[in-house]
């Protein structure tokens, strides 16, 4: 009878087993395919709370669901992300790893260690790692294809006028606040010495490294300044195109094993290692290390700012003179000090009108804008005419500098015009006929492509209908 109960017993425990299985394939199961890439439910409730969580913080209300919304935001990810691996889309590889590596240590941090964030996530840190790599890639294939489809579009000004007099005078754009600012900026005087150190440190490094009393790995994790460090330098495998032509130059000369002299980037000084190569893709780890400087140092063009802002509030010399004459700002020195995206133009090779504005949204500072958010709490503080006390900040490339602002001018928010306003009504015309030529095509990829919706879904609230018309 004991046996017969413990036979039992056993079997209730298998059943329970199958059910809690069951259970668990039910809420995560597949919800739809686009192409070759599925998604699961859990999928859709992890977007539609993130969603959530923005209309919050954006204080955004909607009567969509964030259900839908999720699901047809997934579905489009996935089907730029197979076009753009049919397009052979190419995207920078050591970008994505050094997104992976600051998501990951926010992730660590949120959660206070290592340890933590794998007990939360019941996954070992290498596996939490390659799962954000892979949401990372394939948001970025997404993004690189659907720009590579946008950008083909134009627009000539003859469009934006046509656009400007189609649009009723009581619904023009509101342009939010503007701000016309002008800067001197310094770079510490001593900054060869500061570099003769940077690559010292790194020549010591290296000798540590060749002669094996220490591990390339172990050395990154300590002291290089890069989102890489946490996993000893790696990069991700990719093509030369993929990395600055100073570090791909040196890159390309090594064999596996190898480690390169120190090289110097706009990104600050490097030592390389190539771990091995296959075809085209380099897969190496890197040791990034910036320039710093002691306080003395910074010290020094604090005092020479503060005695040029004293001349300037005496009436005995021009802000405009100053920046002609002081500043290392190559870009606006010439024109007085006036801040544009010049810096952004050369730094992205871009060419696009609206990077020579001299005007700028709040939303143009921080590092989606390009402009320092160090430039916005300054002149915020400001009148039109002042200028700020000097202050320490950094360029694009993360160097340290110290720098003094004057608020040339605040644009109050107002209805948009032709002559006021003809960058960012160019922009607005853009994006819309980007969008109209957008959605053209999607709607032809969408039916070309293989898409299933299961049944239940297919009642979502979709924006485009497509999805669920070519739903086979």
């Amino acid at each position: 009878m004991k046996k017969i109960a413990s036979i039992a017993l056993f079997l209730c425990f298998i059943s329970a087993m199958v059910v809690a299985q069951k259970r668990f394939v039910m809420l995560d199961r597949v919800v739809a395919v686009v192409g070759n890439s599925s998604i699961s439910y859990s999928d859709v409730q992890q977007t539609a709370k993130m969603i959530l969580e923005q209309r919050r913080a954006d204080g955004y209300t909607s009567d969509r669901s964030p259900q839908s919304e999720a699901l047809e935001d997934l579905m489009l990810q996935k089907l730029l992300y197979n076009q753009a691996l049919l397009d052979s889309v190419e995207i920078n590889q050591a970008d994505v790893m050094q997104r992976v590596e600051q998501q990951v240590q926010s992730m660590i941090d949120r959660e206070g260690s290592i340890t933590a964030l794998e007990k939360k996530s019941h996954m070992a840190i290498f596996h939490i790692r390659d799962q954000v790599r892979r949401q990372i890639e394939e948001q970025t294939y997404a993004q690189a294809m659907q720009q590579t489809i946008v950008n083909k579009t134009k627009i000539v000004p003859g469009e934006v006028e046509r656009f400007y007099n189609s649009i009723d005078k009581d619904s023009l754009p509101i342009i939010a606040e503007q701000y016309q600012y002008a800067h001197i900026t310094m770079f510490p005087k001593n900054m060869k010495e500061a570099k003769l150190r940077t690559r010292e440190r790194l020549i010591e490094m290296r000798e540590r490294i060749v002669t094996g009393k220490t591990r390339f790995a172990t050395l990154a994790r300590m002291y290089s300044v890069d989102g890489s460090a946490i996993q000893g330098g790696e990069l991700e495998p990719a093509p030369l195109a993929g990395f600055v032509k100073s570090f791909a130059d040196a890159l390309a000369e090594l064999k596996p094993g190898q480690v390169s002299e120190v090289v110097e980037s706009e990104f600050g000084f490097h030592l390389i290692q190539l771990i091995d190569k296959k075809g085209q893709l380099y897969h190496c780890r890197h040791i990034l290390l910036r320039p710093t400087y002691t306080i003395d140092e910074i010290v020094a063009p604090m005092r020479e700012l503060d005695s040029l802002v004293k001349l300037i509030k005496s009436d005995s010399l021009s802000f405009e003179e100053a920046a002609r004459k002081h500043s290392d700002d190559k870009h606006s020195k010439q024109n007085g000090g006036v801040v544009t995206n010049h810096d952004l133009l050369e730094r992205y090779s871009a060419y696009d009108a609206k990077l020579t504005a001299t005007k700028f949204l709040k939303e143009d500072f921080g590092a989606m804008g390009g402009k320092s958010i160090d430039d916005y709490n300054a002149i915020r503080r400001l009148k039109e005419g002042e200028m700020s006390a000097p202050y320490r900040s950094t360029d694009m490339m993360g160097n340290e500098l110290v720098k003094v602002v004057k608020l040339l001018k605040v644009i109050p928010a107002h209805n948009a015009s032709l002559e006021e306003d003809y960058l960012r009504l160019e922009q607005i015309a853009l994006s819309r006929k980007q969008e109209r030529e957008f959605v053209e095509w999607l709607n032809k990829k969408i039916a070309s492509m293989y898409i299933y919706i299961v049944p239940e879904f297919r009642d979502s609230d979709f924006s485009n209908k497509n999805w669920v018309k070519y739903s086979k």
